[in-house]
């Protein structure tokens, strides 16, 4: 596994095997808490990703002797602010966080620790997410005074409204295992196995067509902000556009001749 050109990023290391899948190590000790110079990163960092095609499919994870895969906002950021330095940082946050949502290759998040604030709206981006079944998830904001982002990030993803109410009501601690039935999670797994499964999903990701993993990762996206039919249309513009280049025949060739497809990214 090689070095993926992120010598500059302070708390993010970036790593991209033979397969082109690139592990993402948010690394801020001690609880990997987003400070003001997080935020800036974690748009180089996907700016990074989509300047080049190495990247075919990004697992997100934090150090195994880190105390959180995200502890939420660095709160000595805050004492210092009033209204206006907080918007001034709201619409820094706008700048930097919209670069991971709509970075153009699968993302899967492999919690391997808690996730608090910040962290579950991190979380929420990504396409995917394995959880640790010893890991918390809280949005501990209300004890801070302020909002929880009115618990659009959550609504976005289908989850019960109830849930959404009582994590942002209550800012109590949630077990993974107390989340399961909101959909948050794809899996739950023991913490040793948090990285294997996300090797797993990550290496069959890998497996398919650049040019067809960018296009569904960005119609999908799009598709959250239209009605179903716009979504459906959207996409089958993005499918004509696939279908004239030589990765999809390749696809249907593959699949008739019973073997795995070589795919030219084309």
């Amino acid at each position: 596994m090689a070095a993926d050109g992120g010598d500059d990023l302070k708390f993010f290391s970036m790593q991209t095997d033979n397969r082109g899948i690139t592990t993402v190590t948010f690394n801020r000790p001690p609880v990997n808490a987003m400070s003001f110079e997080v935020y800036p990163e974690l748009r180089r960092m996907s700016e990074k990703i989509m300047a080049t095609n190495e990247t075919r499919v990004v697992i997100l994870t934090a150090p195994p002797g880190a105390r959180a895969w995200c502890g939420g906002a660095e709160l000595k950021d805050f004492l210092g602010l009033d209204y206006n330095t907080r918007l001034a940082r709201y619409a820094m946050i706008n700048e930097c966080m919209p670069s991971f949502y709509n970075l153009d290759r699968p993302v899967i998040a492999a919690i391997n620790k808690h996730a608090v604030g910040v962290g579950l709206v991190l979380a929420s981006f990504c396409d995917i997410r394995v959880a640790s079944q010893e890991a918390f998830f809280a949005c501990p904001e209300i004890d801070r005074g302020v909002l929880a982002g009115g618990g659009g990030f959550f609504m976005r993803l289908n989850m019960p409204q109830g849930k959404i109410r009582e994590l942002i009501l209550t800012g109590r601690r949630f077990m993974a295992e107390e989340l399961r039935d909101t959909g948050f999670f794809n899996y739950i797994v023991p913490p040793d196995q948090v990285m294997p499964k996300a090797r797993e999903l990550a290496g069959i990701i890998a497996r398919k067509s650049l040019p067809a993993l960018k296009a569904n990762k960005l119609t999908m996206n799009a598709g959250e902000t239209m009605t179903w039919e716009e979504a459906y249309k959207a996409t089958q513009t993005e499918s004509a556009r696939l279908t004239a280049g030589t990765d999809s025949k390749e696809g249907i060739r593959a699949f008739l001749e019973k073997r795995q497809p070589d795919y030219a990214d084309r």
